[in-house]
């Protein structure tokens, strides 16, 4: 069990932080929360470290005292994974905010785990290179959360998600050890993988302190278009008749109307018009070199639409209207939090299933009793299920709800898809884990995070 954080604890962490720590109320209730629904747990002690000789000091202490540590970013997390259930440490990676070096020559950035994913996305555009991966919350989120969870977003589609960018890491293991895990190459066939096994791990298993990411070069041109759809199954299936027509967009955004007109109203929007009978959109985008090829593709996807009802397309003609598209999608998260309390569900099953998918979720909704709004990256088959509690009560809420989750985790895997897309197991999903997996695969599990973590002191009750 962690015990308490005691005065002679404080005053070996002021020894290695200085004054870089808090026992404020306002900040442990600051640091308490992320953007799980209204969870909320304060730790014991806020610590901002600098250098990874720091955070190896403060863990070989915890490891030692068994003091509970819970490594926390940006905390704009969906899954409780940065929540300090325990209390013990809060390790703030806010410190480690720095653009190491970009290697142009190579494509490769070196980084620190505390840099916004926008800002380094910014960052390597500037010399013409592309970081794809980008999560909704890409101006606020950090990289270093991005390879906790293995964040995607709308370019996961075309590029891929963050584990198939990261080279190598600098890792502080629990015990206090400081290891890189790889090396900075491509091609890699050296022992077993750490790398990867890190990439997705939750904070779990080490806390990353450098990161070393493969860049691309920048596409030059882009076309967007929104389609609005009469029937929400019709929009699911188009996204898999685009990609049998031998099309690969940068982007294949799904949206029910709830979602589009909230966030319409979230940010004061009004010039994308919404018609009463539109009952999905797809947001569809194409990138590359050659603005006549992307044309072709629009063209396609044109004729591929054409065999489902829908109305007017919008092709977005200026930047300030693409702007405004992505927008709209990226802002939907906030646009429900702003309505309801909600629990979001990142299902994901293979694209051909969508349509299945979206039809249990609201048969099962119906069942049960509750609203769903529903968004997602359609592309990848990775839908967010919102359930709005509205006017459900707080004993639906707090006991009852569970069981209709479960049952669409259930369809969810008989589909052949997973309970998590992006958003990571976290505290929320970490009771239907059974669903996804068999009890010798979480045992394997259970045990890798034993050798990495004999006293279980990191980021504890997460994930198992």
């Amino acid at each position: 069990m962690p015990r308490m954080i005691r005065t002679e604890d404080i005053a070996f962490f002021k020894s290695i932080v200085g004054d870089q720590l808090s026992l404020l109320d306002a900040d442990l209730k600051h640091y308490g929360h992320d953007e799980t629904e209204d969870l909320s747990f304060p730790p014991h002690i806020v610590l901002k470290p600098s250098d990874p000789k720091q955070i190896s000091a403060i863990l070989a202490y915890c490891h030692l005292n068994k003091i509970p540590v819970t490594p926390a970013g940006a905390r704009t997390g969906l899954s409780g994974g940065a929540l300090p259930i325990f209390g013990g440490v809060l390790l703030s990676m806010e410190k480690f905010n720095k653009i190491l070096h970009i290697d142009e020559e190579n494509h490769q950035v070196i980084t620190e785990p505390g840099v916004i994913t926008q800002v380094l996305q910014d960052a390597v555009k500037e010399k013409g290179l592309f970081y794809p991966p980008d999560p909704a919350s890409k101006g606020s989120c950090s990289i270093g959360g991005n390879v906790a969870e293995n964040s995607g977003g709308p370019k996961a589609v075309k590029y891929g998600v963050t584990n198939e960018y990261v080279l190598n890491l600098e890792v502080v293991l629990p015990t206090g050890e400081i290891i890189w895990t790889g090396a900075n190459v491509l091609k890699n066939a050296t022992g077993y993988n750490l790398t990867q096994l890190i990439v997705g791990s939750e904070g779990t298993l080490a806390v990353v302190t450098k990161i070393v990411l493969k860049l691309i070069p920048h596409p030059t041109h882009d076309l967007l278009m929104l389609v609005p759809f009469y029937n929400a199954e019709d929009a699911c299936k188009a996204v898999s008749a685009i990609f049998m027509a031998g099309i690969i967009p940068s982007g294949l955004e799904f949206m029910e109307r709830d979602a589009l007109v909230w966030t319409q109203q979230f940010i004061g929007e009004s010039s994308i018009r919404v018609a009463d009978n539109h009952a999905a959109h797809l947001l569809i985008e194409v990138d590359g070199f050659d603005p006549e090829l992307l044309m072709i593709d629009c063209e396609k996807i044109m004729t591929v639409l054409e065999t489902f009802e829908h109305d007017e397309i919008l092709f977005a003609d200026t930047a300030a209207q693409k702007q405004t598209l992505w927008t709209l999608r990226r802002k939907a998260g906030e646009a429900v939090k702003a309505q309801s309390i909600y629990k979001e569900e990142d299902t994901v099953v293979p694209r051909y299933q969508l349509p299945e998918l979206l039809h249990h979720i609201k048969r099962i909704g119906k069942k049960y009793g509750f609203q769903s709004v529903c968004y997602g990256h359609a592309g990848d088959g990775n839908l967010h299920v919102n359930i709005i509690k509205g006017t459900l009560s707080d004993e639906f809420w707090d006991n009852e709800l569970s069981v209709a989750i479960r049952e669409l985790f259930t369809e969810v895997v008989r589909m052949g898809g997973t309970i998590s897309g992006e958003h990571g197991i976290g505290l929320v999903q970490k009771p239907y884990m059974d669903i996804a997996f068999p009890a010798v695969s979480l045992n394997i599990m259970r045990e890798i995070k034993k050798v990495f973590d004999p006293n279980g002191i990191l980021n504890p009750g997460k994930i198992f």
